[in-house]
């Protein structure tokens, strides 16, 4: 749906139409392209996530010396974690939004790794890093802060609490994917170097950078083009989120229980 020039048979005007679609013409499996490569870079990239967000947390916390929680530390914290785990993600991202591209010509997720090394170089792999964390660190900033401002509500005492830390994390992940769509869709553009698009907006050879990329979005779509898949975008992330933060509570609690009752007492 973020596709700036899609090919009519990939002209998709809502999430339900174009899961139907794709799965009629290109077959069931088809919405799951690009699965492997991510679940290769998601364990490592959230494990570097929560260590770095909850060790910031704490130390900024002291640091502000902020009885409670500090918004700002909160902030900071999701920004700093999301160097980490950008750093991991990136490639994968690159190669699983190539592989879902309609008639991509990757047929592997090894093929596209190795055509694009051999096409393009290692750079390719982070020539929207920047545009990454561009779009991320506002976005893990709303995420958190919204986080834990609604557990603040719903779950002052800050206990295991499944159901709010399933509505306070769908609702995050809504509010911040919906503010920064604009800048998702200027990192596909990044990462697919849509032929066709690139070849109406006048540019020759490859298009990197965050300030092209919003150009050539508004040169051919204007601004309804920043918001090009909006809502399965939101869609996306909230399940996500949701999930993501219960289970991190689940085994924050969990583990941290565990500790407590081997700990032998003095």
């Amino acid at each position: 749906m973020q596709s700036l020039n899609p090919d009519p048979k990939a002209h998709y005007t809502s999430v339900y139409g174009a899961l139907k679609k794709i799965i009629r013409t290109e077959g069931f499996w088809r919405p799951l392209r690009g699965l492997n490569v991510m679940m290769m870079g998601a364990g490592p990239a959230h494990a570097l996530y929560f260590a770095c967000y909850e060790n910031m947390k704490r130390t900024l916390n002291a640091v502000f010396h902020h009885q409670g929680n500090s918004h700002l530390a909160n902030g900071i914290a999701g920004s700093m974690a999301t160097l980490l785990h950008d750093a991991v993600m990136n490639p994968a991202e690159v190669v699983k939004q190539r592989l879902q591209m309609y008639d991509s010509p990757h047929r592997s997720a090894l093929s596209c790794i190795r055509t694009v090394l051999g096409t393009e170089g290692l750079g390719a792999f982070y020539r929207s890093y920047t545009t990454q964390l561009t779009m991320n660190v506002p976005f893990q900033s709303i995420h958190f802060i919204t986080y834990e401002l609604l557990q603040e509500q719903i779950n002052p005492y800050r206990g295991y609490n499944p159901q709010s830390h399933i509505i306070s994390g769908g609702l995050a992940g809504a509010l911040a994917a919906a503010a920064t769509t604009p800048l998702d869709v200027c990192k596909t553009l990044l990462n697919t170097q849509e032929n066709v698009a690139l070849h109406l907006a006048n540019v020759s050879g490859r298009l990197s950078g965050m300030a092209n990329a919003f150009r050539t979005v508004y040169q051919l779509n204007g601004l309804p083009g920043y918001f090009k898949g909006v809502q399965a975008r939101v869609i996306y992330q909230m399940p996500s989120t949701a999930i993501s933060w219960s289970v991190y509570e689940f085994f924050k609690y969990f583990l941290t229980k565990h500790k407590l009752e081997n700990r032998t007492p003095y």
